[in-house]
């Protein structure tokens, strides 16, 4: 089965948000393209509670984007985003939700950060979608979404190392740091990783 992962496509993730994605908003149309293209569809929602430890907001003395240890891996302090319940989580008012056939929502445990669709940073709790992709006996995933280099590449690093066979749509996708981006694509590529542009899909 085909299956389109569509990752954090949200408010606070667009060029107006609290945590801003050069461009984001431009992906939007791409992905309302391509989800005729698959027979399942997904959709992440980073869903934070406003306690959330990786919050510049909730360490005194520390600015956004300002690193710490935590759980003994670095994480990186976020400006307060995707609040639960808030217009700034909600996705984007354009993306074409209506396919949508579950939505996997993410970071709502306040003392450790995901970026992954399938696990914790720490890989101590699994959102479930793993099992739920196996018992549609999906093997086939294609991956898009916010931010490219963090949320969708963890999600397809993890993807792979569930077995998954892992596509990254690179046009319906759009990065914090392109630069970093393009390492990471060498990487996936190294691993057996596909990465492609919508086009190829029709």
């Amino acid at each position: 089965m085909k299956t389109l992962l569509i990752i954090d496509v949200q408010n606070d993730f667009m060029p107006d948000g609290s945590l801003p994605v050069a461009e984001g908003d431009r992906i939007v149309p791409v992905i309302n393209n391509i989800q005729d293209q698959f027979d399942l569809v997904l959709a992440t929602q980073d869903w934070h509670p406003k306690d959330h430890i990786s919050f510049a907001s909730n360490h005194d003395g520390k600015s956004n984007f300002d690193v710490i240890e935590l759980h003994g891996n670095p994480q990186t302090l976020w400006p307060d985003h995707c609040v639960q319940g808030t217009e700034g989580a909600d996705f984007h008012p354009d993306l074409n939700t209506a396919q949508f056939e579950a939505i996997f929502r993410k970071g709502t445990d306040s003392a450790i950060d995901s970026y992954s669709a399938f696990y914790d940073n720490s890989h101590l709790k699994s959102t479930g979608l793993t099992g739920y992709l196996k018992e549609k006996g999906v093997t086939e995933l294609y991956l898009c979404g916010l931010a490219a280099d963090i949320c969708v590449y963890f999600s397809i690093l993890d993807a792979f190392n569930e077995g998954f066979d892992c596509t990254f749509i690179e046009d319906a996708s759009k990065a914090l740091d392109d630069v970093h981006l393009d390492n990471l694509k060498e990487e996936m590529l190294a691993k057996g990783i596909k990465v492609l542009n919508s086009e190829s899909l029709f």
